[in-house]
């Protein structure tokens, strides 16, 4: 639009660059083009009354036409600049934050734990071993001890392929493993003892999403078998490693427990971190954290894979990464470990985002 009037030309400019203000200057500018005292709209609007009939058909039409130009421009303006925060919002963008060129990647916090147990037990003599995370049901129950009715084989505990049944009989299914342990029973197959190994791995179980629980989540399992291997063994290679990992003056202690593939079987519990032992809601207010399950491999174990219990004796254990990590990184909740967010990861992990 064109306003012909001379004295006009200084509004126009300005109704001109309305679309263009920032947000912090633009009631300022309608105040200073539309105020009701003083603005400058306002002004010449007031002065027709003194103007001779001719000039106030020339300015009047082009004066109203300015002002209902105006309250468009900054209604529009408005709108605009409404529409731009809420999709700033929406992207939970800081627009104040310093630019970056990219993210740099950093290894997993359980990653950095599982690497680090490794090379702990490395030093003592174990090797990695490795298997599969899709197992039959004997190497994952059957040859591991656990009978035929136990809890964990039932469908609501295990997460089975190919439906009910696995298309077989037990000992023929399917399923996703829901510990590392058959890599135990592969190893021990493979050839004769003495074994030390170590096995990382992801493994799968059909439990809630909650803040001490995940269906899918790393273990540590080890295994040693040898001739003249009793418990003094097992709690002084497991105490190293514990004194090792949460430094040297941790308290660790043993109780006994269960577990089919093991006899006796003991859970392993360390003095909790985050109270210093004096009891919190992490440790239940025991003071205490369970890191893992432990115990004397099961003569009935030895005999499935063909070795002589009266020769050979051994331990094995089983650990979660996870938890380990959240005790490490003082973590109230597993979940944290899953979320994907790069700035807690990189904190943790020690990366830089």
């Amino acid at each position: 639009m064109s306003y012909e009037h001379p004295s006009l030309a200084p509004l126009a400019a300005r109704l001109a660059a309305v679309p263009t203000l920032p947000a912090d200057a633009l009631d300022a500018e309608e105040i200073a083009v539309m105020g009701r005292k003083q603005g400058e709209l306002t002004l010449l609007l007031k002065s027709l009354a003194t103007l001779s009939i001719e000039e106030k058909r020339a300015m009047g039409g082009a004066l109203n036409q300015l002002k209902q130009a105006f309250d468009a421009a900054f209604a529009a303006r408005r709108a605009e600049l409404a529409a731009t925060a809420a999709a700033v919002e929406a992207r939970q963008v800081d627009l104040t934050m310093p630019a970056r060129q990219s993210w740099t990647g950093t290894r997993h916090p359980v990653t950095l734990v599982v690497d680090e147990i490794v090379e702990i037990f490395r030093g003592l003599g174990f090797t990695v071993a490795l298997g599969p995370e899709v197992e039959t049901d004997a190497l994952n129950f059957t040859m591991l001890n656990f009978p035929p009715d136990h809890p964990a084989m039932d469908m609501h505990d295990t997460l089975y392929l190919g439906g009910e049944g696995g298309g077989g009989q037990v000992g023929e299914r399917l399923l996703l493993r829901t510990h590392t342990s058959p890599v135990q029973i592969r190893v021990m197959q493979d050839g004769p003892p003495p074994y030390r190994v170590v096995i990382p791995g992801m493994v799968y179980r059909n439990d809630a999403f909650d803040p001490s629980h995940a269906p899918a989540f790393s273990q540590i399992e080890g295994l040693a078998v040898d001739e003249g291997i009793t418990f003094v063994d097992l709690k002084a290679t497991l105490t190293h490693f514990a004194r090792r990992f949460l430094g040297p003056d941790t308290r660790v202690r043993f109780r006994p427990s269960f577990f089919p593939f093991t006899e006796p079987s003991a859970e392993m519990d360390v003095g909790c971190r985050l109270c210093d032992g004096a009891g919190c809601p992490a440790c239940k207010g025991t003071g205490w954290m369970e890191i893992l399950g432990c115990g004397m491999v099961h003569e009935q174990v030895l005999r499935n894979v063909g070795l002589d219990p009266e020769r050979w004796t051994g331990f094995a254990f089983g650990m979660g990464p996870q938890r380990i990590a959240m005790q490490r990184y003082g973590l109230p909740d597993i979940r944290l470990l899953y979320g994907g967010d790069m700035r807690f990861l990189t904190q943790v992990g020690g990366g830089t985002p």
